[in-house]
């Protein structure tokens, strides 16, 4: 007891003090009391907690099945530096819509005239712990309660359209990154970093003529070029391939956006992606459906996929309620 009160016999002495004076005694007695006491209910200050592991350490297993597909190496941002494409790259994202006739060569280096050309990423470290909501537009997000949870987190990607004026409850009101292309360009704020992912020639046509042509200032005002990054298509042709092993013509905007994750985050925590509770595929916001099969994306196996990597334990998926 002794140990625990190490002050029991001062304490005991104040006691007796106490009963022996007025009023002004009490008040200064109960004063003392409250700034001597034992903390017996405070908790100690924790370390923050460690961030998931997604790396590939050199110890590990060459079958291991994560580091057989996870290439810590791929370029994942445009830039006129890393803008030649390989000839196998080349030849994946040309055949997705076709070139047009255009020259990718010389479009590219029309288009970093036009864009601050610098790199992106440059901060990983370490000690770095940075923590990513990769948020989708799954129906499933009704209900969740999601939205703090979502909002703590380092970085918010939200993919094309998701909205969060009305949804708040669910999915947050936080967002740090938008992906879009072309034709999922809504709203975009200018305040956000916006990664753009060029599914095709006409894609860099598309920016350039952003901010070339009058009649799409208004769009310009709202695609800031200091906060712009382009998705490498090599990235792309690495996803396809990597992880979801060729199956569909090529990933989902939502998927690469998970893979993507993997490598500028350090921790990834994804929501909103799969099925509601009765099997609908649907957006939370308009409740329009979103086919899964008889498309381009093998969306069966990207789900199956980001299964594999929450049970793996490279990134947390959240499921929903409804």
């Amino acid at each position: 007891m002794a140990k625990v009160f190490p002050n029991l016999k001062s304490h005991y002495h104040n006691v007796i003090l106490l009963l022996s004076c007025g009023w002004s005694c009490t008040i200064i007695m109960i004063l003392y009391f409250e700034t001597t006491r034992m903390p017996l209910t405070r908790n100690p200050v924790s370390k923050p907690a460690a961030c998931i592991n997604h790396t590939c350490a050199p110890d590990r297993e060459p079958e291991d099945w994560f580091c057989k597909r996870y290439a810590p190496t791929v370029q994942l941002f445009l830039n006129s530096r890393n803008s030649a494409l390989n000839a196998n790259v080349s030849k994946w994202w040309m055949r997705l819509f076709g070139t047009h006739g255009a020259n990718y060569t010389t479009l590219v280096g029309n288009l970093f005239q036009l864009l601050p050309d610098k790199e992106h990423n440059s901060d990983i470290h370490p000690h770095r712990c940075r923590t990513c909501a990769v948020v989708g537009n799954s129906g499933n997000l009704l209900g969740s309660r999601y939205g703090p949870l979502i909002d703590s987190k380092s970085f918010v990607m939200r993919i094309n359209r998701g909205k969060t004026k009305g949804f708040e409850e669910d999915v947050g009101s936080k967002t740090t990154h938008r992906i879009f292309y072309p034709e999922s360009y809504w709203n975009l704020e200018n305040s956000t970093h916006l990664v753009y992912f060029p599914f095709k020639v006409a894609d860099i046509e598309w920016l350039i003529r952003v901010y070339t042509m009058e009649n799409k200032k208004n769009i310009a005002e709202k695609i800031n070029k200091d906060k712009l990054m382009i998705l490498h298509p090599g990235f792309m042709k690495y996803v396809h391939m990597n992880w979801t092993e060729s199956h569909g013509n090529y990933p989902s905007t939502g998927f690469l956006t998970v893979i993507f994750a993997l490598h500028i985050c350090d921790e990834v925590h994804v929501f909103g992606f799969g099925a509601t509770q009765n099997g609908s595929w649907h957006h939370y916001f308009d409740k329009s459906l979103t086919p899964y099969s008889k498309t381009n994306h093998p969306g069966h196996y990207e789900y199956e996929t980001i299964s594999r990597l929450h049970s793996e334990k490279k990134l947390l998926m959240y499921k929903g309620w409804t």
